[in-house]
């Protein structure tokens, strides 16, 4: 005989099982409600750090490469490679990914071959030149152009003039000397 407590067990059991097949499928909708929730509808975003990983190799340093190089000058100009395996002695992978908040992952490779000590030959995805690379770093908004980071001998004549800071120098008295034979204490006991 099955006694009703045995029976409501089993039926209870049974429903938190139900309930938790049911719910499963709602899981990633749960999460999606959840992560809005945290974020205030979506106003507010956590901060989230950039994420780089591997060697930055620009269209220049590619270019810059010759048939005929050794392992030291490609070294020299791309930087140690990431991938260097010994199965694949005469091949050198360059791999580069950077995961930024607001902005789709970048991600490029470049593999670099060798017969022997020499280069042979050079394989790369489409690859941004320097200039181009550090402009999709900067997420700022621009103010405009950067001032120009050298004066001109006109530049100069004006500004000493305006500041007079020529005449100043030569009007300054000059600083006091320490008169010869001024002794100080050692700096540590003896």
């Amino acid at each position: 005989m099955i006694s009703p407590l045995s029976t409501r067990i089993r039926l209870t059991g049974a429903g938190v099982l139900a309930a938790a097949a049911l719910a499963l499928p709602g899981c990633a909708s749960f999460q999606d409600a959840t992560a809005s929730m945290s974020t205030l509808g979506g106003l507010i975003t956590p901060y989230r750090i950039d994420i780089l990983q591997g060697n930055v190799v620009v269209r220049e340093q590619v270019q810059a490469l010759q048939p005929g190089m050794s392992r030291e000058q490609v070294r020299n100009i791309l930087g140690t490679p990431l991938v260097a395996s010994a199965f694949h002695a005469d091949r050198w992978d360059y791999v580069f990914t950077l995961r930024r908040q607001g902005q789709e992952p970048q991600q490029r490779r470049v593999s670099v071959f060798f017969d022997g000590p020499l280069l042979q030959r050079v394989e790369a995805d489409e690859l941004p030149t320097e200039e181009e690379f550090v402009a999709s770093l900067d997420t700022r908004r621009r103010l405009g152009r950067a001032p120009a980071l050298e004066a001109s001998e006109a530049q100069l004549r004006a500004f000493h003039e305006r500041y007079n800071t020529g005449a100043a120098a030569a009007s300054d008295p000059p600083a006091p000397a320490v008169p010869p034979g001024t002794s100080y204490p050692p700096l540590e006991p003896r």
